[in-house]
């Protein structure tokens, strides 16, 4: 009888751990090769594990909510279809070596109480609830500990701060009030001050329902609020006439399909027209350091595209390098990316390192929106709905009145590095390289 370590695997560079949200395969059921045995979640994607292996899962080392290391051995599957769960002993999930630095200062009593995070309004990164595991922190108590990270949020600074004053200053909670931090002057990227903001009473009337936000819900409304005090949008519109584009698309649609087995949306489209602008205008292309003082300007033009779920919710996949792409290396990336990320099977390297992002506010039927940037982006462009709409037309002989395919575009920008000029100007580029499609184009 053969037994295989099934170990949380590598999902980005910058993700060194995972929390386990939902074992979906219990110890003694059989496991067929790719199939899914848990669920688990970063703080930037919930991602599914499949099997390497066939057999039966004999033993869960971790339980749900566990936060684990990359490459910890999470199960065992044993290739014997008749194993026994108790061939292997239980033993004690592994225990994670604490965070805390040593101090002679006395410290809480340990709570052996299991910290249930759900209950918790707030958002906690995978290492503070860790940290608060071993120290014993309660829920109750972790929720009174002010914060200096985004929107007040607890981080690890913060937490280790706390735990050698926890017998001394007890912090009490602050239930209505919000630290917004100021990182426009810290030269390390740590505030300096924080401003109050007062959250609004609210009132739950009779029959009124409420719902939980779920975790990725949680992470959304935390960056859409920290991206609003962090820039000061502008937003600019355009009108294009993409009559070309469209009697382009319906032409070639059923051939590129046939020819590449993929099917051609507008969004690729898109894509290189917003690619090409980038290049012309590549300060739109650009980061703001966190000391609020140097600007990064980006080599690699990186494209996101935001895609709703069926949750409801909203990820942004992104198109590496896609100036280098042709439109059938595009349309491949976005189709895939689509597909994978309704299904809840994209990894975090691919919704990281965006350096612009496309929202398609059209496919809901409006015509046009303010979109709110993607920290640390600088830009970020709406595309809405295409209308029929009558439009003067210039000819050599005169102005005559035809129907055209009529769309608008609207760019929220950072005013702290991108003015109108060159938001406006850029924004009119992408409008002029749609107007201008190439109807004579093969693909």
């Amino acid at each position: 009888m053969a037994q295989f370590e099934l170990t949380m695997p590598k999902m980005g560079e910058s993700v060194a751990e995972a929390t386990i949200i939902k074992w979906t395969k219990n110890e003694g059921d059989s496991i067929k090769i790719d199939e899914t045995v848990l669920e688990i979640a970063t703080d930037k994607v919930d991602s599914e594990i499949p099997s390497p292996f066939e057999g039966t899962l004999i033993k869960k080392l971790f339980n749900e909510n566990d936060v684990v290391q990359v490459g910890a051995v999470i199960a065992i599957i044993s290739s014997d279809a008749n194993a026994s769960v108790a061939e292997t002993p239980k033993t004690a999930a592994p225990k994670q070596q604490s965070t805390t630095p040593a101090t002679s200062a006395p410290l809480a009593v340990v709570s052996n109480e299991v910290v249930d995070f759900s209950n918790s309004d707030k958002f906690y990164s995978p290492l503070v609830k860790s940290i608060a595991k071993e120290e014993g922190i309660s829920l109750s108590e972790l929720d009174s500990i002010k914060g200096t990270g985004q929107e007040g949020r607890v981080t690890k600074a913060d937490i280790l701060a706390y735990l050698p004053n926890r017998n001394k200053n007890v912090a009490t909670p602050v239930a209505d009030e919000v630290k917004v931090a100021n990182t426009t002057k810290s030269s390390i990227g740590v505030p300096d001050n924080t401003v109050l903001v007062q959250r609004p009473a609210v009132s739950v009337g009779a029959g009124d329902e409420i719902i939980e936000m779920d975790r990725m819900r949680k992470i959304i409304a935390d960056n859409m609020v920290m991206s609003k005090h962090v820039s000061p949008h502008v937003t600019s519109f355009v009108e294009a006439d993409v009559t070309n584009l469209v009697q382009w698309r319906d032409r070639v649609k059923k051939d590129f399909e046939k020819r590449e087995g993929e099917k051609i949306t507008f969004t690729p489209l898109f894509i290189e027209c917003v690619a090409k602008a980038i290049k012309d205008f590549p300060m739109i292309n650009v980061s703001v350091d966190q000391t609020g003082t140097k600007i990064i300007k980006r080599k690699n033009i990186n494209v996101g595209m935001a895609a709703a779920l069926p949750s409801g919710n909203l990820i942004v996949p992104v198109i590496k390098n896609a100036d280098q792409k042709n439109l059938v290396g595009i349309t491949k990336s976005v189709n895939d990316l689509a597909t994978r990320a309704r299904a809840n099977k994209l990894t975090p390297d691919e919704i990281q390192g965006g350096t612009f992002t496309l929202t398609n506010v059209g496919g809901f039927g409006n015509i046009m929106g303010t979109p709110i940037i993607l920290q640390p982006q600088v830009a970020i462009l709406a595309v809405g709905s295409i209308k029929k709409k009558p439009a003067v037309i210039e000819t050599p002989q005169g102005d005559v009145i035809a129907i055209r395919h009529f769309m608008f575009l609207s760019l929220s920008y950072d005013h702290r590095v991108v003015d109108g000029s060159l938001g406006g100007s850029f924004l009119r580029k992408v409008a002029d390289y749609m107007e201008n499609w190439d109807i004579t184009r093969i693909s």
